[in-house]
């Protein structure tokens, strides 16, 4: 059963250097191909639309279409997952998004690479190399994905730095293990949420890691995780 759950189970988890867990939900083929419609769907528009105003032109409107389609086929994709945080149109309506396999943004080298790769992932029609390996990859990915090292992920919302309350970052007194430095950050961002006095009896439990915090244990916990973070002074 736990083989059969594991199996099945789409979160992946990245640890970052600073021991903070991001939580990815992969994408399956059924969102993305409903994302490509959708996409698809766009790109006709506009491509019949600037034929409807460039027709006119004959030859040289003709050019101007032609040259459409070119950048609605190669470049649309690309240029929406760089510049407009790894969604295209129909990812954004899908509620997804390209990454890099590290869960950083997707650059324009891997954006064009992976759609590039689309005419190799739609042989031998309609995109059935494409879905072949996403069936068989554990983080479904298509070939394309696979070269460029990306994957499409849920645009969830997550909890991020500017959760923690600021305060003067202040080193920890001991060398801290990643579970234990994401267990500090994961407190300080809980703290908005707690009452005081149950915010200060946890952080009482956290000092063995943190040395003794007196009468302002709270306070000295938030500064631990404004310096885990990554955060400067005020």
């Amino acid at each position: 059963m736990s083989g059969a759950a594991s199996a099945l189970d789409t979160l992946r988890s990245i640890t970052t250097p600073e021991g903070i867990e991001l939580n990815l939900r992969l994408a399956g083929p059924v969102p993305r191909a409903c994302a490509w419609a959708i996409d698809l769907v766009l790109r006709l528009t506009i491509f019949l639309t600037a034929s409807m105003i460039l027709s006119p032109l004959r030859e040289f409107g003709m050019g101007f279409v032609l040259l459409t389609a070119f950048l609605l086929e190669w470049f649309y994709p690309a240029l929406f997952e760089v510049y407009m945080s790894g969604a295209t149109p129909g990812k954004k309506m899908m509620g997804l998004r390209v990454v890099n396999d590290d869960g950083t943004p997707v650059q324009l080298a891997a954006a064009v690479i992976r759609n590039l790769l689309r005419a190799v992932d739609f042989l031998p029609v309609l995109y059935g190399a494409g879905l072949l390996s996403m069936l068989i990859n554990r983080d479904f990915k298509r070939l394309g994905d696979i070269v460029a090292q990306t994957v499409v992920v849920y645009r969830d919302e997550r909890r991020t730095v500017t959760a923690i309350p600021n305060a003067p970052p202040l080193p920890p007194p001991l060398p801290l293990a990643i579970e234990e430095a994401r267990a500090i950050v994961d407190y300080a961002e809980r703290v908005p949420d707690l009452t005081p006095e149950r915010a200060e009896e946890l952080a009482r439990v956290a000092e063995p890691l943190v040395g003794p915090g007196g009468p302002d244990a709270r306070e000295r916990v938030i500064r631990i995780a404004n310096f885990l973070v990554g955060r400067g002074g005020r």
